[in-house]
């Protein structure tokens, strides 16, 4: 009896020590699992050489007095002060009247993905600069050119001749990316050049409202100013997306950065290597969001696809038999949760394919028909001979606001933009391409008939509530819009 007890106090002691043993083995690995897996330096060391900084030079103008502001602020006594009060000194060259030309310089990331000599960065790393040099990982220092831009997804490729023999790297599939898997960023932070910093894919096919193809990657793997254009990578070595812009208060990275998703950039890269311009498909509609309340008058539950507010008379869509009040719930195949999926899915279509497009008509699924056309959405540069073309010499008198050029409707305006008498409100007769009434769609010959649900019947009105509104606190503001048969819609508005 007394051995049956001891044994058993033995086998206790046995599994006390075995789970004393397990806990301790699980303090161990928990810190050693949170520093990531073994296989990041591999990745980093197999793709590093791919990976290239990406340097701009753009000449400015500048009142000679501006040169005190340009200088950074820095702390007194600190040691790059004088550096840059001599730097700034130097590009016045003494003067102190007058415009002054001085270069500009600012660095970004982009990497290889033909060993030809072919980059892919952001196109706001290069914008508007007058030379561009890629600098590959061993400080080798070549000019490069432009191939192509879109500033739609903000991608742009280059070319140069190499030196060498090069590293290139390919695309993977950012369709396959989970939620929590490891990705790996390299870049050129703060000009600090070959940086890698790694974390988690946050969230997948992220719209935070930057631009019509919204599809974001967003990660908590440090991005900062400079790893704009640069590859994220998965364990594979393959590139899973472009670093392109942070949400950060400071500046630095607070662990949410957004890169543009492979499959996006691999075709954009694609065209532009091919075309130099990016050629995307055309339906031919206005959508709106379906709303609650729309989709319960539609008799669609639960609310989902693109609402159909209009059809272009020229567009593929109208001899297809699409008609506004559908509702797309289904293009090529795919669902259709909301307008921006339609919008992205048409536009990566290759132009002249027939594909089939299920809508919602009086509570019954229909299928259509549609051959794409191509979108008249080119960034090539604009002919100066049409940018100086004259304009009429009746313009109306135009008030700016909004992004928009608006003006009193008056008999000539109704004439030239088709308007019935029974519109009333303020005539849009041009829209800043820039703007957020742009990517609204907004356009000429549009009449705002109501301004936060007041009417108006001046350009002064609509400034008048717009002032009003800002004072407010109010951060958009709702448009009541009518074309020129009457046909109304309901637009927000950003107030910054």
């Amino acid at each position: 009896m007394v051995r049956a007890i001891q044994a058993l106090s033995l086998r206790r002691r046995f599994l006390l020590s075995a789970f004393c043993l397990g806990v301790a083995s699980a303090m161990i690995s928990a810190p050693a699992l949170a520093r990531g897996p073994d296989g990041i330096a591999d990745v980093a060391e197999k793709v590093i050489d791919a990976v290239v900084n990406v340097s701009t030079t753009q000449k400015v103008e500048a009142k000679s007095g501006e040169g005190r502001r340009m200088i950074p602020q820095l702390p007194p006594g600190s040691p790059f002060e004088e550096f840059f009060e001599d730097f700034f000194k130097n590009r016045r060259g003494g003067k102190s009247d007058g415009l002054q030309t001085h270069k500009t310089n600012s660095l970004g990331s982009g990497f290889i993905v033909d060993a030809a000599g072919i980059v892919v960065t952001n196109n706001h790393v290069i914008a508007d600069s007058d030379e561009i040099n890629v600098i590959l990982n061993d400080g080798t220092k070549i000019k490069a050119e432009t191939v192509g831009v879109d500033k739609k997804t903000d991608l742009a490729v280059l070319k140069f001749k190499p030196p060498h023999p090069l590293t290139a790297v390919k695309f993977g599939d950012s369709d396959k990316l989970r939620l929590g898997e490891w990705v790996i960023a390299i870049g050129n932070p703060f000009s600090l050049g070959g940086s890698v910093s790694a974390g988690i894919v946050s969230a997948r096919n992220r719209d935070i409202n930057n631009g019509p193809y919204d599809s974001y990657i967003q990660t908590d793997a440090a991005i900062n100013r400079g790893n704009s254009g640069g590859p994220l990578f998965n364990l594979e070595g393959e590139v899973v997306g472009v670093n392109t812009l942070i949400i950060s208060p400071s500046g630095g990275s607070i662990g949410i950065g957004f890169a543009v998703p492979s499959k996006t950039v691999a075709g954009v890269v694609d065209q532009l290597r091919k075309f130099g311009e990016l050629r995307r498909g055309w339906l031919g509609v206005r959508i709106q969001q379906v709303t609650d309340e729309i989709a319960d008058s539609l008799n669609i539950k639960p609310a989902r696809g693109a609402l159909v507010a209009g059809v272009e008379d020229k567009g593929p869509a109208k001899p297809a038999g699409i008609e506004p009040g559908d509702v797309v719930i289904a293009f090529d195949g795919k669902d259709i949760k909301e307008p921006k999926d339609l919008s992205r899915m048409v536009a990566d279509t290759a132009v002249g394919k027939t594909v089939s497009v299920v809508v919602i008509r009086k509570g019954k699924e229909e299928t259509k028909k549609v051959t794409l056309g191509r979108l008249d959405d080119s960034d090539k540069a604009i002919p100066v001979s049409i940018k100086t073309k004259p304009e009429d010499d009746d313009k109306p008198v135009t008030q700016k606001a909004l992004g928009l050029d608006l003006a009193t409707l008056s008999k000539d305006l109704r004439t030239r933009y088709k308007i019935k008498d029974s519109v009333k409100g303020v005539i849009i007769t041009d829209v800043d391409a820039d703007s957020d009434a742009a990517e609204k769609r907004l356009s000429a010959g549009d009449v705002i008939v109501e301004v936060a649900q007041e009417a108006v019947n001046s350009a002064p009105d609509i400034r008048k509530r717009i002032d009003q509104l800002k004072k407010d606190g109010k951060k958009a503001v709702l448009l009541m819009v009518s074309n020129g048969a009457g046909e109304l819609r309901f637009v927000a508005l950003s107030l910054k």
